[in-house]
């Protein structure tokens, strides 16, 4: 069965794509979820005002992360944690806690694009990446320092 996914999906293609797949795939996964339909005739000519409008949007968004991607050249997040002995901190800093920072200095940043493999545990001074678009990465510095109260 050949189907055009509408959306991406993971290990079989992007929105766009006509794939074949097995008839049970397509009709008991693909189908229902909306994230392919059949490749018809029709449904193709369809697909190709839609890829023309997903490539001019892309374009804007990709313009806008890079925009923004300037702006997130000059700013420094400063955390500062309690530690115990040895520089270890009580806690972390995490993926949630940059982006709730990021939004009180007015960026708007959902916390998913922020890459951390795993929380920030240690003190000192980090790089961190934000997927601004599936092209476009922009790094930021954060400094974790001791709470000295």
């Amino acid at each position: 069965m050949e189907v055009i996914l509408k959306e991406d999906v993971q290990k079989l293609g992007h929105r766009g794509d006509v794939v074949k797949v097995a008839d049970g795939y397509g009709r008991n996964f693909l189908l229902p979820r909306k994230l392919a339909i059949e490749a018809t005739p029709a449904n193709r000519a369809v697909i190709e005002q839609m890829k023309a409008a997903a490539v001019r949007r892309s374009v804007k968004e990709k313009s806008d992360a890079e925009a923004l991607a300037k702006q997130f050249a000059t700013v420094h997040l400063t955390f500062l944690r309690k530690v115990g002995e040895r520089d270890h901190l009580f806690g972390s800093v995490t993926s949630a806690d940059i982006a709730q920072e990021m939004e009180a200095r007015g960026f708007n940043l959902d916390r998913r694009k922020i890459q951390l493999e795993e929380p920030l545990k240690t003190l000192g001074d980090f790089d961190v990446q934000i997927r601004l678009h599936r092209d476009i990465a922009a790094p930021i510095k954060v400094t974790i320092k001791p709470d000295t109260e």
